[in-house]
């Protein structure tokens, strides 16, 4: 093999060859640590909202909550069905706590609203 041709291959090859390998290394990690996204789901039962409407000759009245929002950030293989099980809530209420939340593209160390 030509000896310009030689230097020619290492000089693009080498530096090819690193961050071909490089990114395997990457997947192959990220795919052992559970980075990888599969949407598989269990037989647990999903809660969804019920409304009671309790009806009385009084007026209503208003009361005011004091209560501070409550937060949960969320851990690999978690889905709005599965915080919902963890808060004691509901997956129509997570969703009207957080409008702008896509429940199917949670990531790890998003944060939510629960409460």
């Amino acid at each position: 093999m030509d000896p310009r041709r030689r230097r020619e291959l290492a000089h693009y090859g080498a530096p090819l060859a690193f961050l071909a390998a490089a990114t395997i290394a990457v997947l192959l990690i990220k795919a052992g640590l559970g980075g990888g996204s599969s949407n598989t789901t269990t037989g647990a039962e999903i809660p969804t909202a019920t409304t009671t409407v309790a009806t009385t000759r009084h007026r209503p009245t208003t009361t005011q909550s004091t209560t501070a929002a409550r937060y949960y950030t969320i851990e690999s293989g978690d889905t709005l069905g599965s915080v919902a099980v963890k808060e004691n809530t509901t997956v129509d209420e997570l969703l009207r706590l957080n409008p702008g939340i896509d429940p199917q593209a949670l990531h790890v160390g998003q944060r939510i609203r629960v409460g």
